[in-house]
């Protein structure tokens, strides 16, 4: 019993200590959001976090769109509600399943890759060398992937909810024989525009929490390959249990 415990406490004292590190860390990003950005370095982070994303969440959002629509359309013809069905997607999609699928993808992708080059430049010792160029490696290396991915992973959601807004309309029209005009009817009668800028508010906190998280497991890396495939699995992991948490306080304060 006595050794449960201690574990207990230890691992406690290890996460408010990370937290606490992770905090400091954050605050040092807002200072350095004074300096001059650069806007070069933001824009090419945008184009490797984002353009490189936009296939894999093309799939995700389109294929969620598809069966989400195969679940709920015939229940609702079944009950004689089947000019909901496109209210239902949209809002769905808008609200829920369009930025957190959005922010588990990125967070899988641009999260392990944000981890693995900042922690194969501390390995490689780059960031003590930019230290001894008088470069700040929070201005240099944080703040341009933060503001990517604050704005990288809202456009994503976008895209994303016209894919799996598309994936839904397809089988609803040609499989299970709703017309058009009532699925688009049915999302102007029930759909309305903060059902979608609500989810993108929701992506750019989680564009946040994933380049945040990424540069600190990164510059926290131990020693050695190993090191990085551990930093960059505690990335993914912490990304993802975080942006379901803030995913659920979001919604209480929003909707």
């Amino acid at each position: 019993m006595l050794h449960l415990l201690e574990w207990i406490g230890a691992f406690v004292l290890r996460r408010l200590t990370e937290f606490g590190t992770i905090i400091l860390l954050y605050a040092q990003t807002l200072r350095a959001l004074r300096q001059r950005l650069r806007v070069r370095h933001i824009l090419t982070q945008m184009s490797h976090l984002g353009v490189d994303s936009l296939l894999i969440v093309s799939l995700t959002l389109l294929f969620t769109g598809v069966v989400f629509t195969l679940q709920t359309a015939d229940v609702l013809i079944r009950f004689g509600a089947q000019n909901t069905v496109g209210g239902i997607i949209v809002i769905a999609i808008g609200r829920e399943l369009g930025p957190v699928l959005v922010g588990v993808v990125c967070a899988g992708r641009v999260g392990a890759a944000i981890t693995a080059e900042i922690s194969t430049m501390k390995v490689t010792e780059q960031i003590d060398a930019l230290r001894v160029m008088a470069v700040n490696p929070v201005n240099y290396l944080i703040v341009p992937r933060m503001l990517a991915c604050m704005m990288v992973v809202p456009i994503l959601t976008v895209f994303g909810d016209v894919i799996g807004v598309f994936g839904g309309w397809c089988v609803a029209v040609f499989y299970s024989g709703i017309s058009s005009y009532a699925f688009v009817d049915s999302i102007k009668t029930f759909a309305v525009l903060f059902d979608l800028t609500g989810g993108v508010f929701k992506a750019i906190f989680f564009g946040n929490v994933i380049a945040v998280l990424g540069c600190y497991y990164g510059l926290s890396c131990p020693a050695g390959a190993e090191g990085v495939g551990r930093a960059t699995t505690k990335t993914v992991v912490a990304s993802i249990i975080v942006i379901f948490i803030l995913n659920a306080v979001l919604t209480f304060l929003l909707y």
